[in-house]
């Protein structure tokens, strides 16, 4: 069935009928491309991972749909995942946003760490942002998830630890060096289902020994990755993919207590 997204804010109800009228390139993807008509089905998510059968009243310009039935997304993980990505050259951020949207991110922070050899002014990171953003609502689409997840303004490295550290299950991907040592990933993961997951991942040239001591005292893990070095678009949908392995396929959880 197909899958659209929209804002809670415009659902709207009257005589207990809840409508939402489709515009823009959602309307013309319906009206045009799918042809579809009045009376046909369709699936459209919110923000909060809240899914609507909604059924087609009139389609053109507008596409207006009834609500028929509301439930949870269930392509949603059971954790809400922030990834902290450090700026990377080229299309490497793009993939991040693609690879974390797939694989479960609720939100994508860019950080400037010491090591980032990006540098954005704000109308650079304007235009950066707004693709971005499309990277993840595309991802989202395609990949059936039930939100789309929020590409945040970029922060220091310094603000993004103290965030990332307040996580139930705060990730600070680091290789060692001179700063602290490693505790493989798996070792990491509670046995209850964290509700909130911060994966923080450093720029091609890693993180400066500073920054990972100062990540420790925060309140972040080291995870160790394993024995090879990976990429800097590799690492976060590397620890995502693992989460998602642990906590909705393994089906070793025992479950969150009410």
């Amino acid at each position: 069935m197909p899958r659209f997204f929209v804002s809670s804010a415009d659902l709207e109800e009257e005589n207990g009928t809840t409508r939402i009228v489709l515009e823009g390139p959602d309307a013309a993807h319906i009206s045009r491309a799918l042809r579809m008509k009045p009376g046909e089905e369709l699936v459209l998510c919110d923000e909060r991972g809240t899914e609507y059968r909604a059924r087609i009243e009139s389609a053109g310009g507008q596409v207006v749909c009834t609500v028929l039935d509301s439930a949870p997304s269930e392509t949603e993980p059971p954790y809400e995942a922030v990834v902290y990505q450090a700026l990377a050259k080229g299309e490497r951020f793009d993939t991040v946003v693609m690879k974390a949207t797939e694989l479960g991110a609720a939100r994508i922070v860019p950080v400037a760490s010491s090591r980032c050899t990006v540098k954005l002014s704000p109308a650079d990171y304007a235009k950066k942002r707004e693709r971005w953003q499309k990277i993840a609502a595309e991802a989202a689409g395609q990949s059936g998830r039930g939100r789309i997840p929020e590409v945040a303004d970029p922060v220091r490295f310094s603000d993004a630890v103290k965030e990332a550290a307040k996580a139930d299950l705060p990730l600070f991907c680091y290789e060692g060096g001179e700063g602290p040592g490693t505790v493989p990933l798996p070792e990491l993961f509670p046995e209850k289902t964290p509700k909130t997951v911060a994966v923080f991942v450093g720029p091609e040239g890693g993180f400066e020994p500073s920054e990972a001591r100062e990540a420790v005292g925060a309140g972040m893990r080291p995870a160790g990755l394993g024995k090879r070095i990976l990429r800097t678009e590799t690492a976060a949908p590397f620890v995502l993919a693992s989460l998602a392995f642990r906590y909705e396929l393994a089906g070793k959880d025992g479950g969150n207590e009410p």
